[in-house]
């Protein structure tokens, strides 16, 4: 159960770098006025994608180790339902993926921006919070 929790912890620290390289990516491209490149999709699915992960490894770990005897306290509820919303949002792109490439980058900016809103509320809401 250990190795899952590790695991999640080091999915976080994927997800920030490529998190970070997205946005500056996508900045660049709406505020740049920047051409789009062929690994832009790339970029933004491997942000989904590894979102998707961490939220899959998460809910593992939940269920795991809540079946072992830590129990299902509502805040650890509340950060899984949290961290499946920011999943969710993470997808977003895709449905403007025919949009003006300016209106594309915006928007991607907006999605990952969101995503890190929520994944912030979400970290939050346990018990140590930040301070992990």
């Amino acid at each position: 159960m250990e190795f899952v929790l590790m695991l999640h912890s080091i999915v976080r620290w994927l997800i920030v770098i490529v998190t970070v390289i997205a946005l500056v990516r996508f900045a660049l491209v709406w505020l740049g006025n920047q051409p789009e490149q062929r690994y832009d999709k790339i970029l933004l699915s491997a942000f989904s994608g590894l979102v998707d992960l961490q939220v899959l490894i998460g809910l593992i770990y939940l269920i795991w180790s809540g079946s072992a005897g830590a129990g299902f306290p509502s805040y650890r509820i509340e950060h899984s339902v949290i961290m499946v919303i920011a999943a969710v949002v993470g997808h977003l792109p895709r449905r403007w993926r025919d949009a003006p490439v300016q209106t594309r980058a915006r928007n991607n900016v907006i999605a990952i921006l969101v995503v890190l809103v929520l994944v912030y509320v979400g970290v939050a809401r346990l018990p140590l919070g930040w301070s992990r």
